[in-house]
Order: structure tokens, then sequence, then C-alpha cells
């Protein structure tokens, strides 16, 4: 996809090619350009909140390309109602287009968004966007968990944030967290490691963080798409979610399935013990969706 855009274009070249202090330096900078303006910038009218390693990076992605979208101005994920909120909704504001240059390039009512991964999960996010943006949209995309959770625990090895083994680090879970939600509600300045890096069955609970969303934003408000489904058929599944943003007709020409990381088949027995760990949370997912997720189809349709 091509990106027109100067400042992303720079970002890019200076992550790639610039020493530390000056990449530090320009960031700085563009931060106090973007709060400078930021009466002058859209803000978004909807937000992809998740779930991490569920497909959101290509959902973004075609979401950019529609002719009436504009990307924030730096990268997709901006981590305001999740590690960013002391900074500020004029500091927030300033990753978001300027409107009339916005207006200019995709018409009249352009729109703009952001996708942080860590939103969906985050306890103080839902009510802190509830709070700042009362008409904002948010886009939930969820995946079969188990693979969710392993792909997850792969991400956080790269990253260097694990050291542990998937069953290990599965069967730590509880014993790393403990607590840490409780504190980051009493502290809302806590940053949690541990939350953040070492949740790999918590996030893939989609139906919890969801009816988080749902308590704090309304029903109407939070759109949830399958990524299984999208993946099977996706200019049918955008079609409805654009139709649900209220956004132009339009159809992507092709979707590609960026940030896809094979790995090792898991232990047979160990997938079946964590499908049945998420019974019930897929069951309270289904009536959220008001269908059932594509996974447990699947898993129906194999057993006869």
């Amino acid at each position: 996809m091509a990106d027109g855009s100067p400042v992303r274009r720079l970002t890019r070249w200076l992550r790639a090619h610039a020493p530390g202090g000056l990449q530090s330096w320009l960031r700085r900078s563009l931060d106090r350009w973007g709060t400078l303006t930021s009466r002058w910038r859209l803000q978004p009218s909807f937000i992809i909140a998740g779930a991490q390693r569920a497909g959101t990076t290509t959902l973004y992605r075609v979401l950019s390309e529609h002719p009436a979208v504009a990307r924030p101005t730096a990268s997709k994920g901006i981590g305001y109602f999740d590690l960013n909120y002391h900074k500020g909704p004029r500091w927030y504001r300033g990753h978001f287009p300027l409107a009339w240059l916005a207006r200019r390039k995709h018409g009249p009512h352009a729109a703009t968004f952001e996708s942080s991964g860590y939103y969906l999960f985050h306890p103080l996010a839902a009510a802190r966007i509830a709070r700042d943006l009362p008409d904002v949209r948010v886009v939930v995309m969820v995946r079969e968990p188990v693979e969710r959770a392993y792909s997850a625990h792969r991400h956080e090895l790269n990253r260097g944030f694990e050291t542990e083994e998937f069953e290990a680090a599965i069967d730590l879970e509880e014993e790393r967290t403990a607590g840490e939600v409780d504190r980051m509600i009493a502290d809302p300045s806590y940053a949690s490691f541990d939350h953040r890096h070492h949740s790999y069955l918590a996030r893939s609970r989609y139906s919890e963080q969801i009816d988080r969303f749902i308590d704090e934003l309304g029903r109407d408000r939070v759109y949830v798409v399958d990524a299984d489904v999208f993946f099977a058929d996706p200019v049918a599944e955008f079609e409805r979610l654009r139709a649900w943003l209220g956004l132009p007709s339009w159809k992507p020409a092709k979707v590609e399935q960026w940030n896809a990381q094979p790995r090792t088949p898991m232990r047979p027995e160990l997938r079946e013990r964590l499908e049945r760990y998420f019974e019930p949370y897929d069951a309270r997912l289904a009536e959220q969706m008001g269908r059932a997720p594509s996974w447990r189809t699947d898993q129906q349709s194999a057993q006869g």
C-alpha cells in the first residue's frame, strides 16, 4: 500500500537510519507541534481497540485505504487511553491530521481513527474513551482464543519480554498478574509489565473485555469482527463493517494478512485443555455477537 504521508515516510526513514538521539528529538518536536495545533485537527470517529494478535494490523491497513479515511500522522497506535493518558487530550488530538488538509484530500466528511491493541484489555481504557470521545465507535477483532494466546506468547518471546515456554507461561500467568488490575485501578499512573506482557489466557477471554466496553459505551457503539470469518471472506466482512461505521461505499481491491507468525503446532492435549477452559467465555461471546464464533462452529462440526 502506498503511503503518501510525508510525516510517516520521514518517521520510517529515521527509524531505519537516524541515531537514537535524533529520533527522540524528532518525536518530541512532532509531539509539541501536534499539541500546539491540536484545536485544528480531526478527532477519531472510530477506534480499533484490539484484541492483540487478532488481525488488527490488517484491518487497520484496509481501513486506511478507504478514500474517506485519514490515518494518524505518524503511527497507527497512539496508546493514549492506556499508557499515555496523563499526557492529556491536546497531546492525543495532536496525533491526528489537520482537518483542512484531511478534508482537501479525503473529502468534506473525512474520518480518522487509530488502532491500539492494549485498549481492549486495559481496565481503565473503556471508561476513558467513553468520557473523552462520547460519539466514537469501537471495533473489536477476535480470533480463536487458544491460537491467539499461543501467538501472543511467541510475540512476547521475540520482543524479549518472555523467557518461559508457552505451557509454563500460562501456568505462571495467575501468579504473575495477581493483584495487578486492582493496583492499576487504585493508581491510574501505574503501568503493569505483567498485565501487559504476560496475560495470555486473560487477553483471550474476550467476553469480559467486550462487556466492559458495552457497559461504558453502549451496545450500539461496539462492533465485533470475527477474524477467521474476516480472512475467509474479507470483502464481504469489510462491507458490513464499512456500513456500520457509516463510511461511503468502497471495496478494497485485495486484503493481505499482515504480521502472521506461524510456529510449531501445539500439543493436542494442551490445546484440548485450553479449548475447554475457554468454553464459558466463548458462550458469552456468542451472546454478544448474536452468533457462535467461527471456531466453536468448526469444533462442533469436527465432533460430528
